[in-house]
């Protein structure tokens, strides 16, 4: 038996979901393989996704991309991780870092330990036990050093900001290099095959006919193949996550250029701050049933930290999924499969997770329903764990203060996200489940830092003499210091190693 390959990819939509998607298979596929991507410069894309997540530095590492060009090209910065503020209550303040926090004694995890006895003397918080949440508070940046064994400088583990419209541009470049066509157009219909409901083609304004085997739907949140044209359904979040708006606005820069994404909440909603080489993004989430669109944009505005260097622009969204993320031959990538507020900067993770799962189950021209099923099962998985994680942010709180918060704290939650709640407010315990994005860490890291206590903590954690468990706290949060001590600056750093042009 021979299946008939598929060898005409057509890409609908352009942006980073677009340009990630083609590079990616520029890379992958041989010459024998035709990809084109068809998009239009009169519809403009959403491009709140300028802070990442570790894993997208494989993703460059897979294609080849050499790190300091990726970063000048992209006017990018660093990030250790992403400080929430006034998320527990008003006043707290709390880093959600992505390296280790302190080690292993004995077998048992680090924070047991500190539970255990941080009600006997007093002790700093998590972020003091982790090189990724105590170097940003001074604004300090270095890339890991593996080879120094045993020290958490080479323990350090970073993502980026960019600018998401230059990084679409850069991939843009590598993917015409090797081969990529790119179409200028818009789609004023598509093309099904009598039958089976396949799309045959897109038919643009000027008249052109794209045709092909198998099509990936890069169009945001329009979902012109997924949805206008194959009816895949949707489903609605919004009753666990309120938020519908986004107000975006750049600033100008301010030092110190600090490498960390950061959430402050307010009122009905949170602001995002994503400092990059050239300028300061930034961007208000709200409800709009909490508050209206004015007030929110007032409220942005009175919270920057530079002078503003464009108008604000208003991004409206329905938190939720596809119900089918690949329907016949047609597959949706980035916000035409689904929208998940960037508060833990998982979209530009999401498509390249799609990417991968796509190269996993790439189809022949038979399209096979049970390698569909599967896909379909494995996102739905991993969009659902990372909606609870998002979710915990708004649950574990004790505002009360407005009405935005009373709702959140109060709301039912999803089974899933209650039993992690449940077993880490017994005895600290957390467990990664399957596949899910967010490790062991990452959990702890939200639950501690937005007010959810343990009763207890691991028993033997208390096995060990007092003395020897506080000398081991100490000594681990004495190293952590002396180590950010000699880091440079993420300013110093960026000069040395990858700053930008000046435009």
């Amino acid at each position: 038996m021979n299946p008939t390959p598929v060898r005409d990819i057509v890409i609908v939509g352009g942006g980073t979901a677009g340009w990630m998607t083609a590079a990616a298979f520029s890379k992958m596929l041989t010459p024998a393989y035709r990809i084109r991507l068809v998009e239009s410069d009169e519809i403009g894309i959403i491009g709140v996704g300028e802070a990442t997540i570790p894993h997208i530095k494989s993703f460059n590492e897979a294609l080849g991309i050499d790190e300091n060009e990726f970063v000048r090209a992209t006017q990018g910065s660093f990030k250790l991780g992403i400080e929430f503020v006034n998320w527990g209550a008003v006043g707290d303040r709390y880093i959600h870092g992505f390296g280790k926090i302190g080690h292993e004694l004995h077998g048992i995890p680090f924070h047991h330990y500190w539970l255990a006895r941080r009600g006997h003397r007093p002790l700093p918080d998590l972020g003091a036990y982790s090189i990724n949440t105590a170097a940003p508070l001074e604004a300090r940046f270095m890339r890991a050093r593996p080879e120094m064994t045993g020290s958490p400088l080479a323990d350090i583990a970073y993502a980026f900001h960019f600018d998401a419209s230059l990084y679409a541009r850069f991939l843009r470049r590598y993917a015409e290099a090797r081969g990529v066509q790119r179409t200028e157009g818009k789609i004023v219909q598509v093309q099904q095959r009598e039958g089976d409901g396949h799309i045959q083609a897109v038919v643009l304004e000027s008249g052109e006919r794209i045709a092909g085997d198998f099509f990936i739907d890069c169009s945001g949140t329009r979902g012109v193949l997924i949805e206008q044209t194959l009816k895949s359904g949707y489903e609605d979040w919004r009753h666990w996550l309120p938020c519908d708006r986004a107000i975006a606005v750049p600033c100008a820069s301010v030092e110190p250029l600090i490498p960390m994404t950061r959430s402050t909440a307010r009122g009905a909603g949170w602001q995002w701050r994503i400092p990059l080489q050239h300028r300061i993004g930034n961007g208000h989430v709200f409800s709009s049933e909490f508050i209206g669109e004015d007030e929110a944009t007032a409220v942005l505005l009175a919270n920057l930290d530079g002078e503003k260097l464009a108008e604000p622009r208003t991004i409206r969204y329905m938190t939720g999924r596809r119900k089918q993320f690949w329907n016949r031959n047609c597959v949706a990538v980035g916000l035409a499969s689904g929208f998940l507020e960037p508060l833990e900067s998982t979209s530009i993770h999401l498509i390249q997770t799609a990417i991968a799962r796509i190269a996993t189950f790439f189809p022949h021209q038979g399209f096979d329903a049970a390698d569909i099923a599967e896909y379909n099962a494995m996102t739905q998985y991993e969009y659902e764990r990372v909606r609870d994680f998002i979710i915990l942010h708004y649950h574990a709180t004790e505002r009360e203060d407005t009405p935005f918060w009373r709702y959140t704290r109060h709301m039912s939650i999803p089974e899933a996200l209650q039993r992690k709640i449940d077993l880490y407010r017994s005895n600290g315990r957390i467990f990664r489940e399957g596949n899910e994005l967010f490790a062991e860490l990452s959990w702890l890291q939200v639950m501690q830092g937005q007010r959810i206590e343990p009763r207890g903590h691991h028993p033997f954690a208390d096995l060990y003499p007092p003395e020897e468990v506080d000398d081991f706290l100490d000594n681990v949060a004495g190293v952590i210091r002396k180590c950010v001590a000699v880091m440079p600056t993420q300013a110093q750093f960026i000069a040395a190693e990858c700053a930008a042009a000046r435009a």
